[in-house]
């Protein structure tokens, strides 16, 4: 006596013995019979579909994020302009003067100019320079200790020269050196006496003798 068994390919009693007394298939309800169903020649699917996993069916941290693709390339933006630079601040005024208004160095005149050296040539070659304003001309006196501005100690012939023979001065207002004769033995300019207590003026290339008969004679050199 052949076995009850389920002719049903695709249940899972598929061609599975079965009791001799069942109708029916206890899994799929196939009516059984004696006969065996013939085998298929493709073998039962089984397996079920695949399952499709939605996107939100991931957590949020493993969502992979979406990109919107884009055909514009990426340039890089300059960076934004610096603000300008704020103004130098004003430099403090000046402090005032000290001086008044009329009296600022500006407004006095300019200084004149400087004053020149009287120089005299003697005959023997030997120079004496006048850098005074004011001063005396003659030799020395043993007695008192005085020493003129232009001493003419040590010259030929010095006896006939005067302690103080004559003054000799600067004159701004004529802008040249004067001489007055004050000797006891005169004093001459270009050959012509000069009167005691009158001013005379020297200048350039003059010929100035001391005493009388030519003894002690000078040529006059101004040097500016």
């Amino acid at each position: 006596m052949s076995a009850n068994r389920c002719p049903n390919s695709k249940c899972e009693y598929f061609n599975r013995v079965l009791p001799n007394n069942a109708k029916v298939c206890p899994m799929c309800g196939t009516p059984l019979g004696n006969a065996i169903a013939p085998k298929s020649s493709t073998p039962p699917n089984t397996s079920s579909p695949p399952k499709v996993v939605n996107q939100t069916d991931y957590p949020a941290s493993i969502n992979p994020p979406s990109y919107q693709s884009s055909s514009v390339p990426y340039v890089e933006q300059p960076p934004p302009p610096l603000p300008p630079p704020s103004p130098p601040a004003y430099p403090p005024p000046a402090a005032p003067s000290a001086y008044p208004p009329s009296a600022t160095p500006s407004a006095y005149p300019p200084p004149s100019s400087p004053r020149p050296v009287l120089r005299l040539m003697h005959s023997s070659g030997r120079e004496f320079r006048f850098f005074r304003e004011d001063g005396y001309i003659g030799r020395r006196s043993q007695m008192s200790g005085r020493i003129p501005e232009i001493d003419l100690f040590g010259i030929p012939n010095e006896g006939v020269v005067s302690r103080a023979h004559a003054r000799i001065y600067w004159d701004a207002n004529q802008n040249a050196y004067i001489i007055i004769d004050n000797s006891r033995n005169g004093t001459y300019l270009n050959g012509n006496f000069l009167a005691s207590g009158v001013p005379y003026r020297l200048s350039n290339g003059d010929l100035l003798q001391l005493g009388q008969n030519n003894l002690v004679t000078f040529t006059v050199s101004v040097i500016f």
